[in-house]
């Protein structure tokens, strides 16, 4: 671990955009799941916080003014503690199916960004990182997991990661 990695640690935000209002029988599935997906990434090595209300989810708390969007947003680790949570176990099958779920979006609908440790990021810190990222593609301050960056870096890391965004939860 770096000197950097030592006093940061990554936030990840996901929105996606619902093909049916979260309490239709189309959403059931997904919404069924919520509970057990948080509660393996909540004790998945290296999770350190996730955003929720005070229904233990985030599925009411608005993004970008539009009730169609829902949000994820965490708090990790590093990189590899968030890539091993996503591909694996229950949150890998949900992510398999998010087209049943969620409209596919050209823009960028996920961004990473480095905090301090300790750090509780915002909707509205999470929405100005997106809109970067959408306007700049990936650079230090908003960047996905093809393209990071490590704290205090301005060259990204690039690897091999499966394509499509996070499974909102």
């Amino acid at each position: 671990m770096t000197e950097a990695e030592s006093t940061h640690e990554l936030a990840q935000v996901n929105i996606s955009r619902l093909k049916a209002p979260v309490d239709s029988p189309r959403l059931k599935d997904f919404v069924d799941h919520l509970d057990p997906v948080n509660a393996d990434a909540e004790a998945a090595d290296g999770f350190v916080w996730r955003l929720k209300s005070e229904e233990g989810n985030a599925t009411d708390i608005p993004v970008f003014d539009d009730a169609w969007l829902i949000i994820n947003m965490s708090v990790w680790r590093n990189t590899d503690a968030l890539t091993a949570f996503m591909y694996q176990g229950r949150h890998r099958e949900m992510l398999g199916r998010r087209r049943e779920w969620f409209e596919q979006v050209r823009e960028a609908m996920t961004a990473l960004w480095w905090v301090p440790k300790g750090h509780r990021p915002t909707v509205a810190e999470a929405e100005a990182r997106l809109l970067h990222l959408r306007a700049h593609g990936p650079t230090p301050y908003a960047f996905t997991l093809r393209t990071s960056f490590p704290p205090g870096a301005s060259t990204p890391v690039t690897g091999e990661v499966p394509d499509g965004p996070g499974c909102s939860a």
